[in-house]
């Protein structure tokens, strides 16, 4: 049986976010696709690996995954139901078959004890409702022996993005945007938190190392401002804000992001992550909170 319990982000990506997310999923891939090949690396996925990939939003990394185990396939998790639309229609075209796409939430859904030897995630572990609970879901899900290794961010002062948001802070209430243990983004940017609840959740040998990648914002300064304040934060602030303060926002912003551009007017911001790496013992899985 599967069933939601984090109700809050399953009706923010069923809604807007979700929708913007799905409209830009080429834009958002080119942001975070510098992550890709580490990512599948630390996964370890053999010719015919069964891979479940967390939060697989649009589904790159699933695709990705797949292709590495031709032999094996690759299922993607995600809440959002206009995301995983535009994830089956892209593998579709691409003609990756051996790829499915599921809903559902990571927390709660019924996986079966020991049906996949690895499980990725580009971004998609920081917005659980109880991070021990779902991770030990997933660790029921993996067989003995298998590895978990995902991409969550690192220290908001080490992401070029965020200082970008955190230029509009004399015009809109930026607030504590970014700041490490809040629910949300940012969730997971303490290394020992990290620690804590996938020890808590079962895993055992836990390892966390700093990566970084150049992600291509938009093309211009203005089109970078104009997406970026098109997130869901960046919604969240204008829509606190009144029209001079919009266009004021709009205007610091995109002057913020000229320093970024490159010769051929791409904007390129520097995002900083960890690459945690865990293992489901070989042995007996200890027992952990379930959901």
């Amino acid at each position: 049986m599967s069933y939601i319990v984090n109700t809050e982000q399953a009706q923010a990506w069923n809604g807007p976010e979700g929708a913007h997310w799905a409209r830009n999923q080429d834009r958002w891939n080119a942001v975070n696709a510098g992550f890709n090949t580490p990512l599948l690396d630390a996964a370890r996925i053999a010719g015919d690996s069964r891979v479940l990939d967390l939060g697989c939003g649009s589904g790159q990394t699933t695709r990705l995954a797949a292709l590495r185990a031709p032999e094996g396939h690759a299922v993607g998790l995600d809440l959002s139901g206009p995301m995983l639309a535009g994830a089956r229609a892209r593998a579709e075209g691409e003609g990756v078959a051996n790829v499915a796409f599921v809903q559902g939430d990571a927390q709660a859904y019924d996986f079966g004890p020991g049906a996949f030897d690895a499980a990725i995630s580009r971004y998609g572990v920081m917005f659980y409702a109880d991070p021990v609970a779902a991770f030990g879901n997933v660790g029921r899900a993996l067989r003995p022996g298998g590895r978990l290794a995902f991409v969550c961010p690192a220290d908001a002062a080490l992401n070029e993005w965020v200082a970008a948001v955190a230029s509009l802070r004399d015009i809109v209430p930026v607030g504590d945007f970014g700041r490490p243990g809040l629910p949300g983004m940012f969730s997971l940017a303490a290394p020992d938190r990290i620690r804590e609840v996938l020890t808590a959740a079962g895993f055992t040998g836990v390892a966390i190392r700093q990566v970084e990648a150049y992600g291509e914002w938009g093309h211009g300064a203005a089109d970078a401002a104009e997406f970026v304040l098109g997130t869901g934060p960046g919604r969240h602030l204008m829509e606190q804000a009144d029209a001079p303060a919009r266009t004021r926002a709009r205007r610091t912003l995109t002057e913020h992001l000229r320093a970024h551009e490159a010769a051929d007017g791409t904007v390129r911001l520097l995002s900083t992550s960890w690459l945690v790496t865990a293992d489901r013992p070989a042995g007996p899985p200890a027992a952990c909170p379930s959901a």
